[in-house]
């Protein structure tokens, strides 16, 4: 399976192609429009949110709801391209206004116009802006949704926010009641969070966090031990190290593996008849040998401040060379919630990408049947 993206910010739209579904996927159009709505909410999103109203259509690949095994298009149309029509239609428009040399610090400005050239980091922040992941998200949706045709589920939450972290330890089903503002389980570390990106709003600052996601149902051996281009660790961490603005992806224990001996890291080997083989801990995050172990996947990343702030920071004006104030575009405070939504749908089509890469099958019977056939 291949997914390519495409779009701009403040174009028309974004866009995606998805290649290599099995047919016979039947879709919940609905369950996709409402991951696009979750995806604009969370405490501390910006203004942006209040404009787009996200939908996604799709364009072919799929009829009456299921589909066909045909490339799979996706549309998701920018209600704000009206206000930009004149300064980024492609069938011509004023390049002179609207244009950003101020180029802001964590941002992709000044490194893509040096690789690119051109004087306007315009070309290159419309790209590459977070606002491409709507897109991503419609299509880790249907990938979610093929993935629990065969009892594979992702769920995720935010441990911490603003620098507020929750210590408490929680269930897969637990997950299920998370809070509508930030997507934290604890409503008191909530809060606090809330005090947290209130007092950064008030400063013209951002703040980051951290999101731990969860998959349920995946068997072992999904990866491979054989080449290091397939090991799953390595897999998924690249897919979610190419969302905006993650810094780190931890399985398990992760970092706190380094600081404990192995007797407190590694997770023991047990058999039952009736269970087989099985774990009574799993700080290995699912994952040993670049494999799923049939454990459940944990793993955690971690979100930068979003470096638009709305005071600004020194930086410098890339043509007339100046010391000046960043430029300042719409922002969000904090988008930690939205974030855990688009990395769950990242998380999703890497995961299906994996899943069919070592099943195969044009329809997806045949995809459930050799899934039914592996082992736990």
């Amino acid at each position: 399976m291949n997914i390519t993206t495409a779009g701009e910010s403040h174009g028309k739209g974004l866009f995606c192609i998805i290649e290599g579904l099995p047919s016979g996927l039947t879709l919940d159009l609905e369950e996709i429009s409402k991951n696009l709505a979750l995806r604009q909410t969370g405490y501390g999103r910006g203004a942006r949110q209040k404009i787009e109203c996200d939908e996604a259509e799709i364009l072919s690949g799929v009829r009456d709801r299921r589909t066909l095994g045909s490339p799979v298009t996706l549309a998701v149309w920018n209600r704000d391209y009206a206000n930009w029509k004149d300064y980024m239609a492609p069938e011509g428009c004023d390049v002179t206004r609207r244009t950003l040399t101020k180029v802001r610090p964590g941002h992709a400005d000044l490194t893509g116009l040096k690789k690119y050239g051109g004087t306007d980091a315009r070309n290159i922040l419309e790209r590459a802006s977070a606002r491409e992941t709507a897109v991503r998200v419609a299509a880790g949706t249907i990938c979610r949704q093929l993935l629990r045709e065969l009892g594979i589920e992702v769920r995720g939450y935010v441990r911490s926010a603003g620098g507020v972290t929750d210590e408490k330890e929680y269930t897969f089903d637990e997950l299920a009641d998370r809070l509508p503002e930030l997507y934290m389980m604890d409503k008191d570390v909530q809060a606090r969070a809330m005090t947290v990106i209130d007092e950064c709003k008030d400063t013209g600052d951002t703040c980051g966090g951290i999101a731990e996601l969860r998959v349920r149902g995946m068997k072992c051996g999904f990866g491979s031990c054989m080449t290091s281009a397939q090991k799953l660790d390595g897999r998924l961490a690249g897919a979610l190290m190419s969302v905006q603005a993650v810094k780190g992806v931890e399985f398990g224990l992760g970092f706190g593996a380094a600081v404990r001996r192995g007797s407190a890291v590694h997770d023991e080997i047990y058999y039952e008849e009736e269970q087989g083989y099985y774990r009574k801990t799993n700080r290995a995050g699912g994952v040993e040998g670049g494999m799923s172990n049939g454990e459940e996947l944990v793993i955690r990343l971690a979100k930068k401040p979003i470096p638009t702030l709305m005071r600004g920071l020194n930086t410098v004006d890339y043509v007339s060379h100046e010391e000046v104030r960043a430029a300042t575009e719409r922002s969000d405070v904090c988008a930690i919630k939205a974030f855990t939504v688009i990395a769950e749908s990242v998380l999703c089509t890497e995961l299906c990408k994996i899943v069919l890469e070592r099943l195969g099958g044009d329809n997806l019977a045949e995809v459930k049947e050799r899934y039914e056939r592996l082992p736990r």
